[in-house]
């Protein structure tokens, strides 16, 4: 391929990955090259290998695929507000808001009821959250009013700041990858997660996983990312970029989502950071005003349960776009746009894709030009694929296989400059903690 050579020499897990070292192929993931799992094909060690342009990439998509259109577009906001209401008129039809005892039959069908309901009614609304994400990247129409107006009052319903996260996740496609300057999961480095220069575990992170163990450290890696982790990255207590609007690092300064003179965003928006601020709490005390009206039960069942659902295939999304211990991250002076576009990952979503609007199965194309409308994104990946080649990242795993590998195997890098894979605590030696004192 004209852009890429597949190359079997790879750094191996257990080094540096600053440099290649003399031994046995292994993939950059760390497992035997055995096909027993996925592993990016692009090296960056291999000098060899000639990235194409942004300009080379747009070349081989169709033209017709970056044509907007506010029709075609709001007629799957009606569609997914119909899934919708057909949810909220199922559960209101068969599901009562009144809990029975506990110890009883009719315990359980209430309990899985409302389950399914939150589950279903959760995976509808991300459908409308992907639309207001595309509004917030100017996709689903050519009129800047006509995406803010309808991207505001969907993402608003569903309690995300609009201007503050169009902020922040346009950060996050011009940094994609980026150590430094990057937004949104951005790895922490080996000493933020308490791992020493030897592999012992000093503090937090470490010692956590020191007590629960491989397994159980892999499940408390999946609950803060889809249960906690949305709204303490909206809050600046996770996950955001090192290095501010102003340029200068962050340093201990929370880059949260709500303050208009929050260090993550410039002056200029101040405006707009407030309006979204004032939307999401409006929401808030008319959630508040329902539950006092009508109790806490029926508000939590019928909106906080859709609502955590929501966020949790949200951050499962952008988790697994963005992680694989065979993809790089890049520091300052090894990053570039194109590497870190390239970076993305697509990957099979099954029937999710339909209600989802195939936002994890096309978006290494969306993250190349976000501006293209999502519905024209299948077109645009086949030409993609075709283009890239092998540079075009696909894991066939089925999702929550994925989740569980890389929630055992991404949790830090060494550094933030160079050419850096995520790597695993489980690989630290286990028993070797000590403390900071020592």
């Amino acid at each position: 391929h004209p852009f890429c050579r597949p190359s079997n020499s790879n750094p191996n897990m257990c080094q540096s990955k600053t440099s290649k070292p003399a031994q046995a192929p292994v993939d950059r993931k760390g497992f035997k090259s055995d096909g027993t799992h996925w592993a990016s094909s692009y090296d960056p060690y291999d000098k060899s290998v000639a990235l194409p342009s942004k300009a080379q990439i747009k070349a081989a998509i169709p033209k017709e695929c970056f044509e907007r259109s506010a029709v075609h577009s709001m007629y799957f906001v009606f569609r997914d507000t119909a899934w919708a209401v057909l949810c909220v008129y199922l559960a209101n039809k068969f599901l009562s808001t009144s809990m029975p005892p506990v110890m009883s039959f009719d315990f359980v069908t209430w309990f899985v009821g409302w389950n399914l309901y939150a589950f279903w009614m959760g995976t509808v609304l991300t459908g409308h959250w992907v639309l207001a994400h595309e509004c917030g990247h100017n996709a689903f129409s050519s009129s800047k009013l006509i995406n803010d107006c309808v991207g505001y009052v969907l993402h608003q319903a569903l309690l995300v700041p609009y201007f503050a996260w169009q902020y922040s996740h346009a950060k996050h496609h011009r940094r994609t990858n980026n150590l430094v300057d990057g937004e949104s999961h951005v790895p922490s480095t080996k000493e933020e997660n308490g791992v020493g220069p030897n592999g012992e575990k000093m503090s937090h992170y470490a010692w956590l996983h020191e007590m629960m163990g491989d397994g159980f450290f892999a499940g408390f890696q999946i609950f803060t990312h889809l249960v906690i982790g949305w709204p303490i990255y909206l809050a600046g207590f996770a996950s955001t970029g090192r290095i501010g609007a102003d340029g200068k690092p962050l340093g201990d300064d929370i880059a949260d989502h709500y303050r208009p003179f929050s260090r993550m965003f410039p002056s200029r928006i101040r405006y707009k950071i407030f309006a979204s601020t004032v939307g999401v709490l409006a929401l808030l005390g008319y959630l508040t005003k329902l539950s006092f009206e009508h109790g806490f039960l029926p508000v939590a069942l019928y909106y906080w349960g859709p609502y955590m659902w929501t966020n949790a295939w949200l951050v499962l999304y952008t988790w697994l776009q963005h992680n694989d211990p065979s993809v790089p991250q890049y520091g300052e002076d090894e990053w570039t746009w194109v590497k870190g576009a390239l970076s993305t990952i697509d990957r099979p979503y099954y029937i999710f894709d339909y209600f989802h609007h195939k936002i994890g199965s096309t978006h290494v194309a969306h993250h190349l030009f976000h501006e293209m409308p999502f519905f024209k994104a299948d077109e645009a990946t086949a030409a993609v694929k075709e283009f890239l080649g092998p540079l075009y990242n696909y894991d066939p795993t089925p999702f929550p296989i994925a989740m569980w590998r890389i929630a055992n195997t991404c949790h830090y890098v060494d550094g933030v400059d160079g050419i850096q894979y995520p790597k695993s605590i489980n690989d630290c030696p286990p028993g070797l903690v000590k403390s900071k004192e020592a």
